[in-house]
């Protein structure tokens, strides 16, 4: 695959500095990634290409944070005007054999503008931009944004807005960048990650910690935006999210690994109390700042140590990405890319809406036991 452009978008943006919140400073530098591939008529491709761009630069105003550069020593992002980057690249084969569940991910990785964790240097871009054109007339965007200011549902937003724009879709989409003013920042240690070298914080949907002999807890993260009382608004941008834990000594351990019904059934009773805890998180705050911060600090410290075993997982199937059109047709798949992390499940929504499809990423050693287990089997629709 070759670059045949690449350079930056730069536009006049209001000059600050957003402070990031307690959360935002303790996740980690990996980048956001999702993939949207579709197909465009060869003589097509130009156009498609220049509409992108055009769109991209009318909504990054809105989504000013990711135009800037964040800045270590005062753990903020300096909204700079340095832009987001945005690149062409001509891909020497056809967009099919890049589509479907026999790819292997890290070939998913060539579509992508950046290094994985490449968001941490002062020349370092909030946002990539990677626009991918296939000999077959196929194209594939390829998009990077920095976990340090945006959570996987403060990506769906900004494609959305994208795709509106790019399409003259009527609904503009304002994001909301107060979210650092809920908990003002603090001066606090960063974590030491100690043990398990591997790890790395990323937003969670369950989180099973525990030794070889059993789960000990199960931790699911809620979105928190427009259940808190005032409403964080629908288009809130940030780390939004909290989490619900639930704990098992060790016999309730083992009776749950042989009643699946079961642990269900105790986790839907524990979002719906996590649910119903976003309303206290503005008007308690230090209930809030347990929420929201403390608790996901425990958390991570505790799966840091050599005897845990944690598997993440984070739910993206509802951020309609199949919907969305960026002036070319809706996509024919949204993908991941292959990551630095293990004991990770990113769940998404199918193409057609019939089912879940589940990105996991363990140690391959793990990765045989699970790919052998027969109740996973019945419930796995087979390519």
């Amino acid at each position: 695959m070759e670059a045949s452009e690449a350079n930056f978008i730069i536009l006049r943006l209001r000059h600050l500095r957003i402070n990031l919140e307690s959360l935002d400073k303790k996740l980690g530098h990996l980048l956001v990634k999702a993939q949207v591939a579709g197909q465009v008529q060869r003589e097509d491709l130009n156009t498609a290409q220049i509409t992108i761009r055009k769109s991209l630069s009318q909504v990054l105003p809105l989504f000013y944070p990711l135009a800037g550069r964040y800045n270590k020593e005062k753990h903020s992002v300096d909204c700079n005007d340095e832009g987001a980057e945005f690149s062409v690249a001509e891909v020497d084969c056809s967009l099919h054999q890049l589509i479907g569940a026999e790819v292997k991910s890290e070939q998913i990785n060539h579509l992508l503008p950046a290094e994985i964790g490449a968001t941490d240097e002062p020349t370092d871009p909030m946002l990539a931009v990677q626009i991918n054109r296939f000999q077959c007339g196929g194209l594939a965007i390829g998009i990077c944004a920095s976990h340090r200011i945006f959570d996987s549902c403060s990506v769906g937003i900004f494609l959305k807005a994208w795709a509106n724009a790019s399409t003259d879709g009527g609904l503009v989409i304002c994001p909301d960048f107060d979210s650092p003013s809920y908990f003002p920042s603090e001066n606090m240690a960063p974590l030491q990650y100690e043990g398990r070298s591997s790890f790395c914080s990323t937003n969670p949907g369950f989180c099973v910690t525990g030794q070889n002999t059993g789960v000990e807890s199960l931790a699911e993260a809620i979105n928190v935006r427009e259940r808190t009382v005032p409403p964080v608004g629908k288009y809130a941008c940030g780390a939004c999210f909290s989490i619900s834990y639930l704990d098992f000594s060790p016999n309730q351990s083992h009776e749950m690994e042989q009643n699946y019904l079961g642990m269900v059934l105790k986790m839907r009773e524990a979002t719906v109390q996590g649910v119903k805890d976003c309303a206290r998180i503005l008007s308690d705050k230090e209930f809030g700042k347990w929420v929201l911060v403390d608790s996901y600090f425990d958390a991570a410290q505790k799966a840091s140590g050599p005897d845990y075993k944690v598997i993440w997982v984070t739910d993206w199937s509802k951020f309609g990405e199949y919907e969305l059109d960026y002036g070319f047709g809706k996509p024919v798949w949204v993908s991941l890319a292959d990551v630095p992390l293990r004991d990770l499940i990113i769940l998404m929504n199918t193409k057609d809406n019939d089912g879940i499809e589940a990105w996991v990423y363990l140690y391959e050693s793990d990765m045989a036991y699970f790919e052998r287990d027969e109740d996973l089997r019945m419930l796995t629709k087979q390519s």
